[in-house]
């Protein structure tokens, strides 16, 4: 194992924006360099590490900035993670914060009784709350969604990723990842 396999790469949109923020937009060393080689990127930030070669080196590349702008999907994609992510994480029915693993899929109105499985019928959950609602109906068990489900937008999605960092930030990507928000000194 190298030591730049621990060292990804933040990938920005043309606009020097984040392609997303949960998760990161984030490269491998070997991706990145790849598509520097292919005139993909623009370097936009550096680590102190160099990758050499017999004939080359350079250093590895902390930001990359796409040379081309990708637009983003007008709509999100129905998915386990992007229904947790719309509800923060969050429990929607005791409000606990709880980790993807600690979550599950809730149908307000259970499948058993017809409910379908998409953005307006389904929500997080947190185990025990997924437990004692069953295959009840809210009403039947006096539980009800803190907030009604509803289709996220993309940038929804995107503000609500914002709230949760990744576990490794590299201090280049701090002028990229967090310009609308104050950060907390770390000195």
């Amino acid at each position: 194992m190298t030591a730049y396999s621990f060292s990804p790469t933040l990938v920005l949109n043309a606009d020097y924006q984040p392609l997303s923020y949960f998760p990161l937009s984030l490269w491998s060393w070997q991706d990145t360099i790849k598509a520097v080689f292919l005139d993909r990127v623009n370097i936009v930030s550096e680590y102190d590490e160099i990758i050499r070669s017999p004939g080359f080196s350079m250093k590895l590349p902390s930001v990359i900035s796409l040379k081309e702008y990708i637009k983003s999907q007008k709509s999100p994609v129905f998915s386990r993670f992007n229904v947790f992510l719309r509800d923060k994480f969050s429990c929607q029915y005791c409000g606990a914060l709880k980790k993807s693993h600690d979550l599950t899929f809730d149908h307000v109105i259970p499948r058993s009784h017809g409910g379908k499985t998409n953005w307006t019928n389904v929500v997080a959950a947190c185990r025990p709350c997924n437990f004692k609602k069953g295959s009840k109906n809210t009403k039947e068990i006096n539980m009800f969604p803190l907030i009604k489900p509803i289709p996220p937008t993309s940038q929804l999605l995107k503000n609500n990723g914002k709230n949760f960092p990744p576990n490794y930030l590299h201090e280049s990507w701090r002028d990229f990842l967090y310009w609308d928000s104050e950060l907390e000194n770390t000195n």
